[in-house]
């Protein structure tokens, strides 16, 4: 049993084993908790740190500080075989400043780890740590593979070359002899990472059916599962490293597209060494509060992390309209397009001007220049995705994709042909603006997870709503900080609906207990004027939306942003079925 103090002043100390907020390649972060941080301390740190590594003959290692609202991040590069111990060294290293330079009592010391007040202790812990993790043949293979111009993956069971139907794996426990590996049969495949606040999912789907209609077997990861063209291999969220690492172990897949959310890239950096294209579709307020991250601008920097694996020959794609990611993409050196809603943009304009690479709307009409070539890819109206034109966050993810999907070299005019058509049918985007009517009432389901998502998909429901009624189930993850929960009932409440439906997410409470977040959101709605009689509390999501459902009438509009992947399935087959029967708004609805 440990006997470690119950309450330690660090969290998350954790591996890094690829590319990160940081730097390039694999190491150690740990957030500091309860210190007052000042630069004696972060001195401190840093000589431990140092002696250490030299201790475990890892020679002069980077050292980053991450100085933020809520503390500093500590972080430190490490050789890929022996990233545990690395998590060892940064606890130690953190801890034995404090107890020894500045007094802190940093709790009773838990058998078989560093010693926080004896150095040389602490040394010959950490190297027997060090000797019994140390694997030479893997960081031997990755140097290797990099000599052959070859990515790898990584996970703690699996290591491989190549990737899709140039890949090859083994277990990590029984690594080949470099001369036993088929370098000849092994190669890379054209990868595209997406990240951003809103909008991920979509860009991807439209992106891999871009790649799929060129001819390639597409392989993607999102929130919703991995999926080979088009057909899902494995259900759950996976836009991190997970589901990276699962589309390009497969043995088909000719061509990637990966979500890439911000919990990944904090947690463990980026899956990949290497990518084609990189996309960063907009930085709104989310998650602040977590591993450091407090601002826009905090945030932007970790969604620009993608852009750290693209080579000289790889393209970022970023948000021209997006001001705080303008400016940080605009600082970097690599090769850079931008996409606006207005194709006379600025930064549009000057980007073409020295020919590169842009995507904007030009009276009506989506124009995509690259390689020297203006290509009119057709009426943005007409584009299903678009809701008519209505949908202004769905254009900047049509965009997007169409700039990525020029990067990754397939042509305009397949680029043209899937956005004609994707979005038509329920099932090229399930769960992101899908749109029924039964009679004159309206039903829209999304996936908005944010304020600034739910004010764009209210914004579109809304454009049709006439004389009737708006109602709208409302809920949001337990990992939110109270003054985001607030903040998406404030966007509900401008929109003055006349019901709200409030929920919990299933899979997403995150720490906390059942209706605390709803309780969070009625108290916003009404501080923003909903009416008390106006707000129901309804925790089960498909409860909540059936519940709404028997609420309407003809000429109402109803919003359902839905989060849980089951509770999502269950909502849209509800629609579908209630659809098929003909069934209108006052009716009876059937039981579940």
């Amino acid at each position: 049993m440990s006997i470690l103090p119950t309450a330690l002043p660090f969290d998350d100390s954790r591996r890094l084993t690829g590319s990160n907020l940081y730097f390039d390649g694999t190491g150690a972060v740990l957030e500091t908790v309860g210190v007052a941080i000042d630069d004696a301390l972060l001195d401190g740190w840093r000589v431990r740190t140092e002696l250490a590594c030299r201790a475990l003959d890892w020679g002069d290692v980077l050292l980053v500080v991450r100085r933020h609202a809520g503390g500093a991040a500590l972080a430190f590069e490490a050789p890929i075989d022996q990233l545990f111990s690395a998590t060892e060294v940064n606890e130690w290293a953190w801890l034995a400043t404090l107890a020894i330079v500045h007094g802190v009592d940093v709790g009773l010391h838990a058998p078989a780890h560093p010693a926080a007040w004896d150095e040389a202790s602490a040394l010959h812990t950490l190297r027997a740590f060090a000797a019994a993790e140390r694997q030479p043949e893997l960081p031997a293979l990755v140097r290797a593979a990099e000599a052959h111009g070859l990515a790898v993956l990584i996970d703690d069971e699996v290591f491989s070359i190549g990737e899709g139907t140039g890949v090859r794996s083994w277990p990590l426990k029984n690594l080949p002899a470099i001369d036993a590996v088929p370098w000849a049969a092994l190669h890379d495949i054209p990868v595209a990472l997406v990240t951003g606040s809103n909008g991920k999912t979509t860009t991807v789907r439209l992106l891999a059916a871009m790649a799929q209609a060129h001819g390639w077997h597409a392989g993607h990861s999102c929130t919703d599962g991995v999926f080979v063209d088009g057909r899902a291999i494995d259900s759950g969220d996976f836009s991190g490293p997970a589901g990276a690492r699962e589309v390009l172990r497969q043995p088909q897949v000719e061509a990637a597209v990966l979500e890439t959310a911000r919990g990944g890239i904090l947690r463990r950096g980026l899956a990949v060494q290497r990518a084609n294209v990189a996309v960063v579709t907009n930085v709104s307020d989310d998650h602040f509060g977590e591993y450091g991250i407090h601002d826009l601008d905090d945030l932007t920097a970790v969604k620009l992390t993608v852009a750290r694996v693209l080579g000289t020959d790889g393209l970022l794609v970023a948000n021209a309209d997006d001001p705080v990611l303008a400016t940080q993409a605009a600082a970097l050196s690599v090769p850079l397009g931008w996409f606006a809603f207005d194709d006379a943009h600025p930064l549009l304009r000057a980007r073409r001007e020295q020919d590169g690479s842009t995507c904007g709307v030009r009276d009506g009409h989506l124009h995509l220049f690259h390689q020297g070539v203006d290509h009119d890819l057709g009426v943005v109206a007409q584009m299903p995705l678009s809701f008519a034109g209505n949908a202004s966050y769905n254009i900047a993810n049509i965009a997007a994709a169409a700039l990525a999907a020029a990067a990754l070299g397939i042509p305009a005019g397949i680029i043209a042909d899937v956005l004609a058509r994707f979005g038509s049918a329920h099932a090229d985007n399930p769960g992101r603006l899908q749109h029924w009517r039964f009679g004159m009432l309206q039903v829209f389901v999304d996936y908005a997870h944010n304020p600034e998502g739910l004010r764009g998909l209210l914004g579109v429901a809304t454009t049709s709503l006439g004389n009737g009624r708006l109602g709208l189930v409302l809920g949001q993850a337990g990992n939110r900080e109270d003054a985001d929960i607030r903040e998406l009932a404030t966007v509900a409440a401008s929109f003055h609906p006349q019901r709200v439906v409030l929920k919990d997410i299933e899979g997403f409470m995150r720490g906390r207990v059942a209706g605390e977040v709803a309780g969070i959101l009625r108290d916003g709605l009404v501080h923003n004027a909903v009416p008390v009689e106006a707000i129901v509390e309804c925790l089960d999501e498909l409860d909540a939306v059936r519940g709404l459902l028997a609420w309407a009438r003809d000429g109402d509009v109803l919003v359902l942003p839905t989060h849980g992947v089951q509770a999502r399935q269950a909502v849209v087959e509800l629609l579908h079925g209630l659809q098929a029967m003909g069934w209108s708004a006052g009716a009876a609805l059937p039981e579940n």
